[in-house]
């Protein structure tokens, strides 16, 4: 099942998007903080993004510019005003669509269907795992943490993702090699020592110097939040 975040202020139309949406086996969520909805966004994980342009704080533009530092998911814009300066600036924001309000539900939803179909059907949306504010980023293979990015090799990205899908779950060093393995890359303990070094010092730039846990004679962990 797809997966909307819905990011409207108004509440009534916020529920009845919401509401919609599920009656066509779309699941959906909506924002309730307006200040900060990224960790909202992170959180939800959605295969579309539904964005008013007029939001507290900060408009739309601003949020799809953030939502784009981190993931390609298609965004929907609404507005009450639907000159083409406003339809422009949506489009040129990064947003995919544009609709004006007051909209009529049935062509909205046949908007979301089309475009889940256009984006899924022939690529893969951005994706990411996240730990206390930290992203991995699984369509780039790079690591965000506040405003600071880095990029990972091939070994590093596959051991932090390894880690970060099993959290709160030792991981052994032949599980690792393992499935570092699987790479067709060859992998031996010292190759292993090595990524996960230069793993740990990237981490310990970013401020996340205790993130992976050596559990002796056991393995790695990453421990539950």
């Amino acid at each position: 099942m797809y997966k909307i975040l819905i990011v409207e202020d108004d509440e009534i139309i916020a529920r009845e998007l919401q509401k919609h949406f599920r009656s066509w086996n779309l699941d959906a969520d909506c924002v309730e903080n307006f200040q900060n909805i990224i960790p909202e966004f992170v959180a939800s994980r959605p295969q579309l993004v539904i964005l008013d342009i007029s939001l507290p704080f900060f408009n739309g533009y601003h949020w799809c510019s953030e939502i784009r530092k981190l993931s390609k998911v298609p965004v929907i814009f609404l507005s009450s005003s639907s000159d083409n300066m406003n339809i422009v600036m949506a489009i040129n924001m990064g947003g995919d669509d544009f609709v004006a309000k007051p909209f009529d539900l049935n062509v909205l939803t046949a908007k979301v269907q089309a475009l889940l179909r256009r984006t899924y059907d022939f690529s893969v949306g951005g994706d990411f795992l996240e730990y206390k504010g930290l992203l991995l980023n699984l369509s780039d293979t790079t690591l965000q943490y506040q405003d600071q990015k880095v990029e990972l090799t091939k070994n590093e990205y596959r051991i932090l993702q390894i880690l970060l899908e099993q959290k709160g779950h030792v991981v052994s060093r032949d599980t690792l090699m393992q499935r570092l393995w699987e790479s067709d890359d060859f992998v031996d303990e010292n190759t292993l020592n090595v990524n996960i070094t230069r793993l740990r010092k990237k981490l310990s730039e970013l401020g996340m110097e205790q993130m992976i846990v050596t559990k002796k004679g056991l393995g790695y962990l990453v421990e539950a939040e």
